[in-house]
């Protein structure tokens, strides 16, 4: 039977909220991993023992901010899926709530990032050093003895048990980059002033087959040590 992976997204969206996972999405179906995307932000937490696998994704929100109205709803969600022992990968703010649940904790970067950087890793095969697309103004302090890898900016991965979190960003297709520029202009927000959005798209989509072959790797990586069957 075919594993089952839910992938939780924060634009509810439809139409845009499916782009979210971009390469993640054909590195599950290689490996005839079923999934399907929901998002938490307008709709109730389903069954967690339906999946065999959660990815959580990121968002414009912070982790660390208890007045998003969504927000305790799915860390109570992901917690219940962690005890469980269902493998789980967390995309960027989904790397921090991650944290969260673990112990870690999340708060503002020294050193903010927006572009692509590679990373200092620990395991190659797991998590490689990149280039990976950055984006994000808050960072994880990851439960202590599980950091994986670390740049400049701070901690980039950690692993403990069947927990994945990253605090960059795997499944970044041109299309999702795309679906990103969206979403900003529908909710009327701009990215920080220093944030060369025109450059970014462009560097995104001159690496997308780099990318492609990258977060495949990761995510086999992960289904390999986590998934049994």
């Amino acid at each position: 039977m075919a594993n089952r992976a839910l992938i939780l997204v924060h634009d509810p969206a439809p139409g845009r909220r499916e782009r979210v996972p971009g390469a993640i999405g054909p590195a599950l179906s290689t490996r005839d991993i079923k999934h399907e995307v929901v998002s938490l932000v307008t709709e109730d937490a389903p069954d967690p023992a339906g999946y065999d696998l959660l990815v959580v994704m990121g968002s414009s929100e912070s982790a660390a901010d208890d007045t998003v109205p969504w927000l305790a709803k799915e860390l109570a969600f992901v917690r219940a899926v962690v005890e469980r022992g269902v493998p789980t990968l967390g995309v960027c703010f989904g790397g921090q709530l991650l944290a969260r649940v673990l112990g870690g904790s999340v708060g503002r970067a020294a050193l903010p990032e927006f572009g692509f950087t590679a990373v200092d890793t620990d395991d190659a095969a797991l998590v490689p050093a990149g280039p990976w697309l950055q984006f994000h103004s808050d960072a994880f302090v990851p439960p202590p003895g599980t950091e994986l890898a670390r740049n400049a900016s701070g901690s980039q991965a950690f692993a403990t048990g069947k927990v994945l979190g990253l605090q960059f960003h795997p499944e970044m297709t041109a299309d999702t980059f795309a679906s990103w520029c969206e979403r900003w202009a529908a909710a009327g927000w701009a990215p920080r002033s220093e944030v060369d959005v025109e450059r970014l798209r462009a560097d995104v989509a001159a690496g997308e087959a780099r990318g492609l072959q990258l977060c495949d790797q990761l995510v086999g990586a992960f289904c390999a040590v986590t998934l049994v069957g």
